[in-house]
Protein backbone atom coordinates (compact mmCIF):
# COMPACT_ATOMS: atom_id res chain seq x y z
CA UNK A 1 0.00 0.00 0.00
CA UNK A 2 3.00 2.13 0.57
CA UNK A 3 3.94 2.33 -3.03
CA UNK A 4 0.22 2.32 -4.35
CA UNK A 5 -1.03 5.14 -2.17
CA UNK A 6 1.20 6.25 0.84
CA UNK A 7 -1.13 7.74 2.72
CA UNK A 8 -1.43 7.30 6.52
CA UNK A 9 -5.53 6.30 6.40
CA UNK A 10 -5.07 4.42 3.33
CA UNK A 11 -2.08 2.31 4.89
CA UNK A 12 -3.98 1.95 8.14
CA UNK A 13 -7.36 0.81 6.23
CA UNK A 14 -4.76 -2.65 5.25
CA UNK A 15 -5.12 -3.74 9.32
CA UNK A 16 -8.29 -2.14 9.58
CA UNK A 17 -9.98 -4.25 6.81
CA UNK A 18 -8.51 -7.73 8.11
CA UNK A 19 -9.46 -6.61 11.59
CA UNK A 20 -12.68 -5.83 10.23
CA UNK A 21 -13.23 -9.31 8.97
CA UNK A 22 -12.06 -10.54 12.11
CA UNK A 23 -14.85 -8.88 14.10
CA UNK A 24 -17.55 -9.48 11.73
CA UNK A 25 -16.95 -13.91 11.52
CA UNK A 26 -14.64 -15.12 14.05
CA UNK A 27 -17.45 -15.46 16.51
CA UNK A 28 -19.59 -17.29 14.56
CA UNK A 29 -16.69 -19.07 13.95
CA UNK A 30 -15.76 -20.01 17.78
CA UNK A 31 -19.56 -21.48 17.46
CA UNK A 32 -18.59 -23.71 14.62
CA UNK A 33 -15.35 -24.96 15.70
CA UNK A 34 -17.13 -26.27 19.25
CA UNK A 35 -20.45 -27.77 17.58
CA UNK A 36 -18.28 -29.04 14.63
CA UNK A 37 -15.03 -30.87 13.98
CA UNK A 38 -12.04 -28.47 14.93
CA UNK A 39 -10.11 -30.66 12.47
CA UNK A 40 -12.23 -29.96 9.50
CA UNK A 41 -13.13 -26.11 10.24
CA UNK A 42 -8.86 -25.92 10.07
CA UNK A 43 -9.09 -27.62 6.53
CA UNK A 44 -11.42 -25.66 5.49
CA UNK A 45 -9.97 -22.35 6.33
CA UNK A 46 -6.61 -23.09 5.22
CA UNK A 47 -7.95 -23.71 1.99
CA UNK A 48 -9.88 -20.37 1.98
CA UNK A 49 -6.86 -18.95 2.92
CA UNK A 50 -4.37 -20.11 0.22
CA UNK A 51 -7.07 -19.76 -2.79
CA UNK A 52 -6.73 -16.33 -1.45
CA UNK A 53 -3.16 -15.92 -1.56
CA UNK A 54 -2.83 -17.45 -4.90
CA UNK A 55 -5.46 -14.61 -6.95
CA UNK A 56 -3.94 -11.98 -5.08
CA UNK A 57 -0.61 -12.86 -6.10
CA UNK A 58 -1.53 -13.81 -9.74
CA UNK A 59 -3.45 -9.92 -9.43
CA UNK A 60 -0.46 -8.59 -8.29
CA UNK A 61 1.97 -10.49 -10.37
CA UNK A 62 -0.25 -8.69 -13.78
CA UNK A 63 -0.23 -5.48 -12.42
CA UNK A 64 -3.94 -5.69 -11.79
CA UNK A 65 -3.96 -4.80 -8.05
CA UNK A 66 -5.37 -1.29 -6.91
CA UNK A 67 -5.63 -0.27 -3.51
CA UNK A 68 -9.58 -0.87 -3.16
CA UNK A 69 -8.33 -4.81 -4.57
CA UNK A 70 -5.83 -4.76 -2.15
CA UNK A 71 -8.21 -4.33 0.71
CA UNK A 72 -10.75 -6.96 -0.64
CA UNK A 73 -8.02 -9.41 -0.49
CA UNK A 74 -7.23 -8.62 2.95
CA UNK A 75 -10.15 -8.78 4.05
CA UNK A 76 -10.91 -11.83 2.23
CA UNK A 77 -7.95 -13.26 3.99
CA UNK A 78 -8.91 -11.36 7.04
CA UNK A 79 -11.87 -13.63 6.68
CA UNK A 80 -10.25 -17.31 6.41
CA UNK A 81 -8.71 -16.05 9.86
CA UNK A 82 -11.26 -15.70 11.58
CA UNK A 83 -12.78 -18.90 10.80
CA UNK A 84 -8.95 -20.40 12.20
CA UNK A 85 -8.13 -18.52 14.83
CA UNK A 86 -10.70 -20.10 17.41
CA UNK A 87 -10.21 -23.45 16.51
CA UNK A 88 -6.29 -23.31 16.34
CA UNK A 89 -6.17 -21.90 19.70
CA UNK A 90 -9.27 -24.19 20.91
CA UNK A 91 -7.26 -27.88 19.93
CA UNK A 92 -3.74 -26.44 22.24
CA UNK A 93 -5.30 -28.28 25.68
CA UNK A 94 -6.20 -31.12 23.13
CA UNK A 95 -2.54 -31.97 22.52
CA UNK A 96 -0.83 -31.63 25.99
CA UNK A 97 -1.31 -32.27 29.54
CA UNK A 98 -3.19 -29.57 31.28
CA UNK A 99 0.06 -28.73 33.55
CA UNK A 100 2.09 -28.39 30.79
CA UNK A 101 -0.36 -26.23 28.75
CA UNK A 102 1.44 -22.35 29.66
CA UNK A 103 4.69 -24.03 28.58
CA UNK A 104 2.67 -25.11 25.22
CA UNK A 105 1.65 -21.71 24.61
CA UNK A 106 4.56 -20.25 25.02
CA UNK A 107 6.27 -23.04 22.61
CA UNK A 108 3.53 -21.60 20.13
CA UNK A 109 4.68 -18.13 21.03
CA UNK A 110 7.84 -19.38 20.17
CA UNK A 111 7.55 -20.54 16.77
CA UNK A 112 5.14 -17.79 15.72
CA UNK A 113 7.48 -15.20 16.58
CA UNK A 114 10.47 -17.21 14.83
CA UNK A 115 8.48 -16.97 12.20
CA UNK A 116 7.89 -13.30 12.77
CA UNK A 117 11.71 -12.78 13.23
CA UNK A 118 12.86 -14.60 10.15
CA UNK A 119 9.64 -13.94 7.54
CA UNK A 120 9.38 -10.21 7.41
CA UNK A 121 13.45 -10.06 6.79
CA UNK A 122 12.52 -12.63 3.92
CA UNK A 123 9.61 -11.30 2.95
CA UNK A 124 11.42 -7.43 2.15
CA UNK A 125 14.43 -9.09 0.58
CA UNK A 126 11.90 -10.42 -2.00
CA UNK A 127 9.52 -7.49 -2.51
CA UNK A 128 12.85 -5.62 -3.10
CA UNK A 129 14.16 -8.45 -5.20
CA UNK A 130 10.89 -9.61 -6.79
CA UNK A 131 7.66 -7.97 -6.03
CA UNK A 132 5.25 -7.85 -3.88
CA UNK A 133 3.49 -10.85 -6.49
CA UNK A 134 6.26 -13.46 -5.66
CA UNK A 135 6.02 -12.83 -1.92
CA UNK A 136 2.40 -13.70 -2.49
CA UNK A 137 3.01 -16.82 -4.14
CA UNK A 138 5.35 -18.19 -1.67
CA UNK A 139 2.48 -17.47 1.08
CA UNK A 140 0.19 -19.51 -0.73
CA UNK A 141 2.56 -22.54 -1.19
CA UNK A 142 3.09 -22.88 2.25
CA UNK A 143 -0.19 -23.01 3.46
CA UNK A 144 0.06 -26.57 1.37
CA UNK A 145 1.88 -27.56 4.60
CA UNK A 146 -0.40 -26.58 6.92
CA UNK A 147 -2.98 -28.59 5.22
CA UNK A 148 -0.95 -31.85 4.86
CA UNK A 149 -0.57 -31.89 8.32
CA UNK A 150 -4.18 -31.06 9.61
CA UNK A 151 -5.40 -33.58 7.41
CA UNK A 152 -3.27 -36.11 8.42
CA UNK A 153 -4.12 -35.38 11.93
CA UNK A 154 -6.39 -38.16 13.68
CA UNK A 155 -8.22 -36.12 16.31
CA UNK A 156 -10.67 -38.12 18.71
CA UNK A 157 -14.12 -37.14 18.30
CA UNK A 158 -15.79 -36.15 21.98
CA UNK A 159 -19.34 -37.08 21.76
CA UNK A 160 -21.83 -36.44 24.59
CA UNK A 161 -24.85 -38.07 25.93
CA UNK A 162 -27.33 -34.86 24.88
CA UNK A 163 -28.22 -33.22 21.41
CA UNK A 164 -25.81 -31.07 19.54
CA UNK A 165 -26.11 -27.37 20.16
CA UNK A 166 -27.78 -25.29 17.60
CA UNK A 167 -25.71 -22.14 16.15
CA UNK A 168 -28.13 -19.49 18.11
CA UNK A 169 -27.99 -21.37 21.34
CA UNK A 170 -24.40 -21.86 21.30
CA UNK A 171 -23.34 -18.45 20.46
CA UNK A 172 -25.70 -17.05 23.35
CA UNK A 173 -24.26 -20.27 26.08
CA UNK A 174 -20.93 -19.04 24.90
CA UNK A 175 -21.33 -15.31 25.16
CA UNK A 176 -23.48 -16.19 29.03
CA UNK A 177 -20.35 -18.12 30.03
CA UNK A 178 -17.54 -15.20 29.44
CA UNK A 179 -19.79 -12.26 30.68
CA UNK A 180 -19.97 -14.41 34.20
CA UNK A 181 -16.65 -15.88 34.61
CA UNK A 182 -14.95 -12.65 36.07
CA UNK A 183 -11.55 -13.98 34.94
CA UNK A 184 -12.47 -13.69 31.22
CA UNK A 185 -13.60 -10.51 32.10
CA UNK A 186 -10.10 -9.23 33.46
CA UNK A 187 -8.29 -11.11 30.23
CA UNK A 188 -10.56 -9.46 27.91
CA UNK A 189 -10.87 -5.72 29.43
CA UNK A 190 -7.20 -5.80 29.93
CA UNK A 191 -6.35 -7.18 26.03
CA UNK A 192 -8.89 -4.48 24.74
CA UNK A 193 -7.02 -1.61 27.00
CA UNK A 194 -3.49 -2.80 25.92
CA UNK A 195 -4.12 -3.15 21.75
CA UNK A 196 -6.37 0.04 21.28
CA UNK A 197 -3.62 2.34 21.95
CA UNK A 198 -0.46 -0.47 20.95
CA UNK A 199 -2.25 -0.29 17.37
CA UNK A 200 -1.19 2.92 16.37
CA UNK A 201 2.55 1.45 16.24
CA UNK A 202 1.26 -1.19 13.60
CA UNK A 203 -0.63 0.94 11.65
CA UNK A 204 1.67 3.86 11.54
CA UNK A 205 5.09 1.75 11.31
CA UNK A 206 5.18 0.96 7.77
CA UNK A 207 5.29 5.27 7.45
CA UNK A 208 7.59 5.89 10.39
CA UNK A 209 10.30 2.82 8.70
CA UNK A 210 9.80 5.03 4.92
CA UNK A 211 8.79 8.87 5.60
CA UNK A 212 10.72 9.22 9.06
CA UNK A 213 14.00 6.65 8.54
CA UNK A 214 14.15 6.37 4.57
CA UNK A 215 13.94 2.62 4.00
CA UNK A 216 12.63 0.62 1.64
CA UNK A 217 10.26 -2.94 2.07
CA UNK A 218 13.82 -4.46 3.01
CA UNK A 219 14.41 -2.36 5.96
CA UNK A 220 10.82 -2.25 7.13
CA UNK A 221 11.53 -6.33 6.83
CA UNK A 222 14.50 -6.25 9.28
CA UNK A 223 12.60 -3.45 11.47
CA UNK A 224 9.95 -6.59 11.80
CA UNK A 225 12.70 -9.32 12.45
CA UNK A 226 13.99 -7.11 15.08
CA UNK A 227 10.73 -7.41 16.56
CA UNK A 228 9.92 -10.94 16.03
CA UNK A 229 13.82 -11.21 17.82
CA UNK A 230 12.56 -9.70 20.95
CA UNK A 231 9.62 -11.41 20.81
CA UNK A 232 11.35 -15.08 20.84
CA UNK A 233 13.51 -13.10 23.61
CA UNK A 234 10.55 -12.63 25.47
CA UNK A 235 9.25 -16.51 25.12
CA UNK A 236 12.33 -17.64 26.27
CA UNK A 237 12.70 -16.18 29.11
CA UNK A 238 8.62 -16.48 30.07
CA UNK A 239 9.06 -19.64 31.80
CA UNK A 240 11.72 -18.44 34.07
CA UNK A 241 9.44 -15.10 35.06
CA UNK A 242 6.08 -17.41 35.38
CA UNK A 243 8.12 -19.07 38.60
CA UNK A 244 9.12 -15.70 39.92
CA UNK A 245 6.34 -13.79 39.35
CA UNK A 246 2.08 -13.38 38.73
CA UNK A 247 0.77 -13.50 35.75
CA UNK A 248 -0.86 -10.44 36.63
CA UNK A 249 2.60 -8.77 36.92
CA UNK A 250 4.12 -10.25 33.95
CA UNK A 251 1.46 -9.09 31.90
CA UNK A 252 1.87 -5.16 33.66
CA UNK A 253 5.71 -5.45 33.08
CA UNK A 254 5.24 -6.30 29.39
CA UNK A 255 2.88 -4.06 28.78
CA UNK A 256 5.20 -1.02 30.39
CA UNK A 257 8.13 -2.67 28.07
CA UNK A 258 5.81 -2.31 25.43
CA UNK A 259 4.51 1.47 25.89
CA UNK A 260 8.03 2.60 27.21
CA UNK A 261 9.35 1.23 23.54
CA UNK A 262 6.73 3.11 21.82
CA UNK A 263 8.03 6.26 23.26
CA UNK A 264 11.29 6.34 21.97
CA UNK A 265 10.59 4.76 18.44
CA UNK A 266 8.65 8.24 18.00
CA UNK A 267 12.00 9.88 18.34
CA UNK A 268 14.91 7.59 17.80
CA UNK A 269 15.80 8.09 14.20
CA UNK A 270 19.44 5.52 14.52
CA UNK A 271 18.98 3.01 12.84
CA UNK A 272 20.98 0.96 15.25
CA UNK A 273 18.80 2.24 18.18
CA UNK A 274 15.71 2.21 16.53
CA UNK A 275 16.29 -1.83 15.99
CA UNK A 276 17.02 -2.08 19.85
CA UNK A 277 14.04 -0.35 20.71
CA UNK A 278 11.88 -2.55 18.12
CA UNK A 279 13.31 -5.65 19.70
CA UNK A 280 11.94 -4.27 23.59
CA UNK A 281 8.88 -3.44 21.97
CA UNK A 282 8.93 -7.62 21.01
CA UNK A 283 9.81 -8.69 24.26
CA UNK A 284 6.73 -7.00 25.62
CA UNK A 285 4.24 -7.94 23.09
CA UNK A 286 4.73 -11.12 24.00
CA UNK A 287 4.92 -10.94 27.71
CA UNK A 288 1.47 -9.45 27.61
CA UNK A 289 -0.47 -11.31 24.71
CA UNK A 290 1.29 -14.81 25.97
CA UNK A 291 0.04 -14.35 29.23
CA UNK A 292 -3.33 -13.19 28.74
CA UNK A 293 -3.63 -16.11 26.30
CA UNK A 294 -2.54 -18.49 29.07
CA UNK A 295 -4.91 -16.77 31.46
CA UNK A 296 -8.08 -17.29 28.75
CA UNK A 297 -7.43 -20.89 27.94
CA UNK A 298 -7.03 -22.38 31.47
CA UNK A 299 -10.38 -21.17 32.73
CA UNK A 300 -12.01 -22.08 29.46
CA UNK A 301 -13.62 -25.78 29.72
CA UNK A 302 -13.36 -27.71 26.03
CA UNK A 303 -17.07 -27.58 25.55
CA UNK A 304 -16.87 -23.54 25.59
CA UNK A 305 -13.71 -22.90 24.81
CA UNK A 306 -13.61 -22.06 21.55
CA UNK A 307 -16.02 -19.25 21.67
CA UNK A 308 -14.14 -18.02 24.29
CA UNK A 309 -10.88 -18.17 22.63
CA UNK A 310 -13.05 -16.36 19.74
CA UNK A 311 -14.35 -13.58 22.10
CA UNK A 312 -10.48 -12.97 23.04
CA UNK A 313 -9.37 -12.74 19.50
CA UNK A 314 -12.32 -10.68 18.44
CA UNK A 315 -11.77 -7.77 21.17
CA UNK A 316 -7.79 -8.14 19.76
CA UNK A 317 -8.69 -7.37 16.67
CA UNK A 318 -11.65 -4.88 16.84
CA UNK A 319 -9.35 -2.93 19.46
CA UNK A 320 -6.90 -3.04 16.42
CA UNK A 321 -9.33 -2.02 13.92
CA UNK A 322 -10.31 0.95 16.35
CA UNK A 323 -7.50 1.68 16.90
CA UNK A 324 -5.54 1.62 13.02
CA UNK A 325 -8.35 3.85 12.23
CA UNK A 326 -8.29 6.24 14.79
CA UNK A 327 -4.58 6.35 15.30
CA UNK A 328 -4.15 6.78 11.18
CA UNK A 329 -7.05 9.76 11.29
CA UNK A 330 -4.78 11.27 13.96
CA UNK A 331 -1.73 11.29 12.50
CA UNK A 332 -2.81 12.88 9.48
CA UNK A 333 -3.61 15.88 11.89
CA UNK A 334 -0.85 15.77 13.96
CA UNK A 335 1.67 14.14 12.44
CA UNK A 336 3.53 10.52 13.15
CA UNK A 337 5.62 11.33 16.23
CA UNK A 338 3.41 13.32 18.52
CA UNK A 339 0.25 10.23 17.63
CA UNK A 340 3.27 7.53 18.66
CA UNK A 341 4.06 9.36 22.05
CA UNK A 342 0.36 10.12 22.61
CA UNK A 343 -0.30 6.01 21.98
CA UNK A 344 2.75 4.82 24.15
CA UNK A 345 1.56 7.22 26.69
CA UNK A 346 -2.21 5.68 26.82
CA UNK A 347 -0.02 1.56 26.85
CA UNK A 348 1.32 2.57 29.72
CA UNK A 349 -1.79 4.32 31.58
CA UNK A 350 -3.71 1.03 31.20
CA UNK A 351 -1.67 -0.39 33.41
CA UNK A 352 -3.76 1.11 35.87
CA UNK A 353 -6.62 -1.09 35.29
CA UNK A 354 -5.02 -4.04 37.09
CA UNK A 355 -6.46 -2.56 40.71
CA UNK A 356 -9.78 -3.03 39.10
CA UNK A 357 -9.09 -6.32 36.65
CA UNK A 358 -6.34 -8.45 37.96
CA UNK A 359 -5.10 -11.62 36.16
CA UNK A 360 -5.36 -14.71 38.64
CA UNK A 361 -3.15 -17.42 38.41
CA UNK A 362 -5.52 -20.09 37.00
CA UNK A 363 -3.09 -22.59 35.66
CA UNK A 364 -4.06 -26.24 36.89
CA UNK A 365 -7.50 -25.72 37.20
CA UNK A 366 -9.54 -29.01 36.85
CA UNK A 367 -12.06 -28.38 34.18
CA UNK A 368 -13.05 -31.30 33.29
CA UNK A 369 -16.50 -32.96 33.23
CA UNK A 370 -17.67 -34.60 36.83
CA UNK A 371 -21.47 -35.27 35.24
CA UNK A 372 -22.11 -35.96 39.11
CA UNK A 373 -25.53 -34.84 39.26
CA UNK A 374 -28.55 -37.53 38.65
CA UNK A 375 -30.40 -38.00 35.77
CA UNK A 376 -33.68 -35.75 36.47
CA UNK A 377 -36.76 -38.02 37.09
CA UNK A 378 -39.38 -37.92 34.32
CA UNK A 379 -43.17 -39.34 33.95
CA UNK A 380 -43.10 -39.79 30.09
CA UNK A 381 -40.01 -39.17 27.12
CA UNK A 382 -39.06 -35.48 26.64
CA UNK A 383 -38.77 -33.87 23.45
CA UNK A 384 -35.56 -31.90 23.62
CA UNK A 385 -36.91 -28.60 21.55
CA UNK A 386 -39.31 -28.79 25.21
CA UNK A 387 -38.69 -25.73 27.56
CA UNK A 388 -37.92 -23.26 29.03
CA UNK A 389 -37.23 -25.34 31.96
CA UNK A 390 -37.65 -24.05 35.46
CA UNK A 391 -35.54 -26.19 38.25
CA UNK A 392 -35.58 -25.46 41.50
CA UNK A 393 -33.30 -26.31 44.35
CA UNK A 394 -34.42 -26.41 47.86
CA UNK A 395 -32.29 -25.62 51.35
CA UNK A 396 -32.62 -25.98 54.80
CA UNK A 397 -29.87 -23.62 56.27
CA UNK A 398 -28.34 -24.03 59.77
CA UNK A 399 -29.10 -20.52 61.14
CA UNK A 400 -25.20 -19.98 62.29
CA UNK A 401 -24.24 -20.63 58.94
CA UNK A 402 -26.57 -18.02 56.73
CA UNK A 403 -23.98 -15.96 55.94
CA UNK A 404 -21.35 -18.66 54.50
CA UNK A 405 -24.47 -19.65 52.71
CA UNK A 406 -25.04 -16.43 51.15
CA UNK A 407 -21.50 -16.05 50.04
CA UNK A 408 -21.20 -19.79 48.76
CA UNK A 409 -24.44 -19.22 46.84
CA UNK A 410 -23.52 -15.93 45.40
CA UNK A 411 -20.24 -18.13 44.05
CA UNK A 412 -22.90 -21.12 42.34
CA UNK A 413 -25.62 -18.11 40.89
CA UNK A 414 -22.14 -17.78 38.29
CA UNK A 415 -21.25 -21.16 37.93
CA UNK A 416 -25.02 -22.05 37.13
CA UNK A 417 -25.06 -18.94 34.84
CA UNK A 418 -21.75 -20.01 33.10
CA UNK A 419 -23.20 -23.52 32.22
CA UNK A 420 -26.51 -22.36 30.71
CA UNK A 421 -28.67 -20.58 32.93
CA UNK A 422 -30.62 -17.13 31.55
CA UNK A 423 -32.32 -16.72 34.85
CA UNK A 424 -31.21 -17.29 38.55
CA UNK A 425 -32.75 -16.30 41.83
CA UNK A 426 -32.38 -17.33 45.45
CA UNK A 427 -35.85 -16.71 47.22
CA UNK A 428 -36.54 -17.25 51.30
CA UNK A 429 -39.62 -19.17 52.45
CA UNK A 430 -41.74 -16.27 54.48
CA UNK A 431 -42.70 -19.27 57.19
CA UNK A 432 -39.55 -20.65 58.01
CA UNK A 433 -36.31 -18.07 57.50
CA UNK A 434 -33.98 -20.50 57.31
CA UNK A 435 -35.19 -22.27 54.04
CA UNK A 436 -34.20 -21.08 50.36
CA UNK A 437 -35.40 -21.78 47.36
CA UNK A 438 -32.74 -21.63 44.80
CA UNK A 439 -34.62 -21.15 40.95
CA UNK A 440 -32.42 -20.84 37.37
CA UNK A 441 -33.83 -21.57 34.04
CA UNK A 442 -32.56 -22.82 30.90
CA UNK A 443 -33.73 -22.31 27.25
CA UNK A 444 -34.76 -25.80 26.61
CA UNK A 445 -35.11 -29.70 27.95
CA UNK A 446 -31.52 -30.91 25.37
CA UNK A 447 -30.07 -27.29 27.29
CA UNK A 448 -30.39 -28.86 30.58
CA UNK A 449 -28.99 -31.82 30.05
CA UNK A 450 -25.88 -30.53 28.42
CA UNK A 451 -25.78 -28.71 31.52
CA UNK A 452 -25.54 -32.02 33.60
CA UNK A 453 -22.60 -32.95 31.42
CA UNK A 454 -20.86 -29.47 31.76
CA UNK A 455 -20.37 -29.27 35.72
CA UNK A 456 -16.81 -29.87 36.54
CA UNK A 457 -14.90 -30.77 39.55
CA UNK A 458 -14.65 -26.65 40.71
CA UNK A 459 -18.08 -26.58 40.65
CA UNK A 460 -19.10 -29.86 42.66
CA UNK A 461 -16.42 -27.79 45.20
CA UNK A 462 -18.56 -24.66 45.17
CA UNK A 463 -21.55 -27.12 45.59
CA UNK A 464 -20.13 -29.13 48.65
CA UNK A 465 -19.53 -25.42 50.21
CA UNK A 466 -22.85 -25.11 49.76
CA UNK A 467 -23.94 -28.52 51.27
CA UNK A 468 -21.61 -27.52 54.60
CA UNK A 469 -23.93 -24.50 55.48
CA UNK A 470 -26.94 -26.97 55.81
CA UNK A 471 -28.62 -28.53 58.45
CA UNK A 472 -26.64 -32.07 59.50
CA UNK A 473 -28.45 -34.63 57.77
CA UNK A 474 -30.00 -32.42 55.47
CA UNK A 475 -29.80 -32.71 51.55
CA UNK A 476 -30.81 -30.23 48.12
CA UNK A 477 -33.97 -30.98 46.79
CA UNK A 478 -34.35 -31.10 43.33
CA UNK A 479 -37.16 -30.53 41.03
CA UNK A 480 -37.71 -29.81 37.47
CA UNK A 481 -40.75 -28.05 35.92
CA UNK A 482 -41.49 -27.50 31.99
CA UNK A 483 -43.34 -24.62 30.74
CA UNK A 484 -47.17 -25.48 30.18
CA UNK A 485 -47.46 -24.60 26.82
CA UNK A 486 -47.26 -27.66 24.72
CA UNK A 487 -46.55 -29.80 27.60
CA UNK A 488 -50.07 -30.23 28.81
CA UNK A 489 -51.51 -30.52 25.71
CA UNK A 490 -49.39 -33.82 25.06
CA UNK A 491 -50.64 -35.43 28.28
CA UNK A 492 -54.12 -34.74 28.02
CA UNK A 493 -56.39 -35.82 25.76
CA UNK A 494 -57.20 -33.54 22.24
CA UNK A 495 -60.85 -32.74 23.30
CA UNK A 496 -59.81 -31.39 26.68
CA UNK A 497 -57.71 -28.71 25.18
CA UNK A 498 -58.91 -25.08 26.01
CA UNK A 499 -59.47 -23.30 22.80
CA UNK A 500 -58.71 -20.15 24.51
Amino acid sequence: MTDLAPTPVLVSLVQASAGLAMFLFVLPAGVLADVLDRRRVLLASQLWLMVSAVVLGLLTVTGGTTPALLLVFTFLMGTGGALMQPAWRAVLPELVPQRQLPAAIDLVGLGVNLARAVGPAAGGLLVAGAGAGAAFLLNAVTYLGVVTVVAGWKRPIATGAGPAEQFVGALRAGIRYARHTPQMNAVLVRLGLFVLPASALWALLPLIARVELGTDAAGYGWILAAFGLGAVTGALTLGRLRERLSLDRIATTGTLFFGSAMIGIAFVRLWPAFLVLSWIAGIGWLHILTTLNTAAQTVLPGWVRARGMALFVLVFFLASTLGSMLWGAVASQIGLTVTIVLAGVAVIVGTGARYRFRIKNTVGLDLAPTRHWPAPTVAEPIEPEEGPVLVSVGYQVDPGKLREFEVAMSDLRRRRRRSGAYFWDLFVDSADPDRHIEVFMVDSWAEHLRQHERVTALDRVAESRVQACLVEGEYPRVQHFLASRGWRSRLRPRKETSSG
